[in-house]
């Protein structure tokens, strides 16, 4: 790749940023739970098919595909995700999202872009028309996914609606992710960048009864908190200092009135790791940890634990990765781009599609908090603290990257990843990470 091929794709950007920026708040006020996002993939498709695109709608339940071939070379992945959260969105910004839904267990809920995902989208569909635009500028074939259902794991669901099959097969895979960072900067790492997530429904049985005589009853609530806090004991007592796990339960209910003591409580349970072994440690601790608790409160009955999803840890291809942040080091600056010095907790099934292409993967993570919030901070101290308690995170009802200059970093830093495969260079990989 050389600078004047990237400054190519990036041709006329500055341009296009206010229709993106559109584009990102419209999606931001209509956000859709996972496998329900009708809306947004009629915009997504419409919006390829304006480009230039060849789009198949619909695979592995709502999720788009657009291929752009151009010639001889390489083919690159690209992929957003599309789905947003049940949460109630408290930004007050003028395009923030009033939508309800109905969850797959029939619950009205609010929903929100609360995980950054409308800018994902956004991003893409940038990068997309930048790249229908440039095409003197670059070989190969671009395949654009759309992906549903990320927090659930829509990844699988499309490998499995026939993706190998259906379209070009990937030379590498290429996805990022908006963070809690100031905007302008973008980090990752080869290897482990995300570790593995495992959810779990937990049904705990009890014996109802008048709240005056509880005597007469097996109280589920009593037993679903001393769950809840024994719980908490296998990331303090039973994960090594050095090993990564978190245990969350988020998600406990229970009766119906304050003086009647039910007959059954309800956990929903998430569980993060970064190595088999530790993964299934801790697993098994949970089952042990519910079924005793169960067992200690004379529990009717045994309790019922159902798994609900599970997403691989998400690692990067080694030489893959240090292309991609070569080529992002170039784009945004040196002294913006750094290497995570561990693996994030959060997880991502976007490594299925690498792993099921057998080709290398990379995925990154770029800023979207505005930077004026990070004046005092040093950006090694973050790396190494964390970021301050008074930016919001991801899936918090306050979380909203700025749309300036995220979008514009967020399409510049998909070319600038895609462009040592796609651009002509002498430097350029004929396939795969061969560079």
């Amino acid at each position: 790749m050389t600078d004047s091929s990237l400054s190519c794709l990036l041709s006329g950007l500055p341009d296009r940023l206010p229709s993106l920026r559109a584009v990102y708040e419209d999606l931001h006020a209509h956000p859709e739970l996972s496998f329900q996002e009708f809306r947004t993939a009629g915009v997504v498709a419409g919006l390829l098919r304006g480009q230039g695109w060849q789009v198949t709608e619909g695979v592995g339940g709502t999720g788009v595909v657009g291929v752009l071939a151009n010639g001889d070379g390489p083919v690159v992945l690209l992929r957003a995700d599309m789905d947003g959260l049940p949460v109630r969105e408290l930004t007050g910004l003028p395009y923030a999202s009033h939508a309800t839904a109905v969850d797959g267990e029939g619950h009205e809920v609010p929903v929100m872009h609360a995980c950054g995902h409308d800018m994902h989208v956004t991003c893409l569909l940038g990068a997309t028309a930048q790249l229908a635009a440039a095409r003197e500028g670059w070989h190969g074939t671009v395949v654009a996914v759309f992906q549903p259902a990320e927090e659930i794991g829509g990844a699988p669901a499309m490998i499995e609606d026939g993706f190998l099959d259906r379209f070009p097969r990937a030379d590498v895979c290429l996805g990022q992710h908006v963070a809690p960072a100031p905007a302008g900067f973008a980090g990752t790492r080869p290897g482990p960048v995300m570790a593995a997530s495992d959810s779990l429904r937990v049904r705990l049985f009890g014996r109802g009864g008048h709240g005056s005589a509880p005597e007469s009853t097996v109280d589920p609530v009593v037993m679903a908190a001393a769950v809840v806090m024994r719980l908490q004991t296998i990331v303090s007592r039973e994960t090594g200092s050095a090993q990564t796990a978190v245990v969350t339960v988020g998600s406990l209910h229970a009766g119906t009135k304050e003086n009647i003591i039910p007959d059954t409580a309800e956990l929903r349970i998430n569980i993060r790791s970064t190595t088999p072994a530790v993964r299934g440690r801790v697993l098994a601790a949970v089952e042990r940890i519910v079924r005793a608790e169960a067992a200690a409160s004379g529990a009717p009955k045994d309790p019922e634990i159902t798994p609900l999803n599970s997403f691989p840890v998400t690692v990067n291809e080694e030489r893959a990765t240090d292309t991609v942040m070569t080529a992002l080091a170039g784009a945004l600056g040196q002294e913006r781009v750094f290497t995570l010095p561990q693996t994030l907790t959060g997880s991502e099934d976007f490594g299925v599609f690498g792993t099921a292409l057998g080709v290398p993967s990379v995925f990154w993570h770029f800023g979207g908090a505005d930077p004026a919030l990070f004046q005092d901070a040093d950006p090694d101290a973050l790396l190494k603290d964390g970021l301050p308690a008074t930016v919001p995170a991801n899936h918090s009802p306050y979380f909203a990257p700025v749309p300036d200059p995220t979008i514009g970093i967020g399409v510049t830093a998909l070319l600038a990843a895609a462009a040592p495969w796609l651009c002509p260079a002498d430097s350029r990989p004929a396939a795969g990470h061969q560079i």
